[in-house]
């Protein structure tokens, strides 16, 4: 069975930089598309891209004075470049051939394919504790981001503030709500503790937040 050859796919993320950027990025494209027999038929005239160009240089200048009324036609000069960039992506990633050449000299780089590791989790905590129903506590959790869903492990207070000696857990799966635990003894204090779960596992647990159930 023949394998089908894998895209190439531009870097394409022309609204995240910096202007100066975008402008260079454009005019690198220009002049890589002037006279490339590889690109013959762009879907963008480069007359019109390059007087879009030439005008979004003029108006970074202009806007580095802070006018709002100036950076408001920077930006929609910009978007105007990113729109015409973004049809030749298009165009260049279905007419290189898959040949790495022949897309780089269209002036475009290509995406990586490197992807970022899994990074380790913030360490989640609890924010509060209020009263909910008789035997019900309602646990509040600053939830950190990239989590599955988060742990959380409770138990009776001993004798002078004691840690617990036996703990219960429940799996909640995630902190926009407060977490209801249910069940517990009236007139009892018990110790909380949150942990979050990610790619890499699970985070430790937090310090324990103390509340009296009644």
């Amino acid at each position: 069975m023949a394998t089908i050859p894998k895209l190439i796919k531009a870097a394409s993320a022309f609204s995240k930089v910096l202007p100066e950027q975008l402008l260079a990025q454009g005019y690198t494209v220009l002049k890589g598309f002037t006279g490339n027999v590889n690109f013959a038929n762009p879907p963008v005239d480069l007359s019109v891209l390059k007087a879009a160009l030439d005008a979004y240089a003029v108006s970074i200048g202009e806007a580095r004075d802070g006018s709002r009324k100036a950076i408001a036609l920077r930006n929609q000069q910009g978007e105007q470049v990113i729109r015409m960039l973004r049809e030749l992506t298009h165009y260049v990633e279905f007419n290189c051939k898959e040949d790495m050449n022949i897309f780089l000299s269209s002036g475009f780089q290509p995406r990586s394919s490197t992807r970022r590791p899994a990074q380790p989790l913030d360490q989640p905590m609890i924010l509060y504790v209020d009263q909910g129903n008789t035997g019900e506590l309602l646990v509040s959790i600053k939830g950190v981001r990239r989590s599955k869903n988060y742990d959380l492990q409770y138990g009776p207070v001993g004798a002078g503030g004691a840690t617990p000696t036996a703990w219960l857990t429940r799996t909640v799966p995630n902190a926009k709500t407060a977490a209801s635990i249910n069940g517990l003894t009236p007139g009892t204090t018990y110790a909380i503790q949150v942990r979050a779960y990610g790619l890499l596992g699970h985070t430790e647990w937090s310090d324990s937040a103390i509340r009296m159930c009644i």
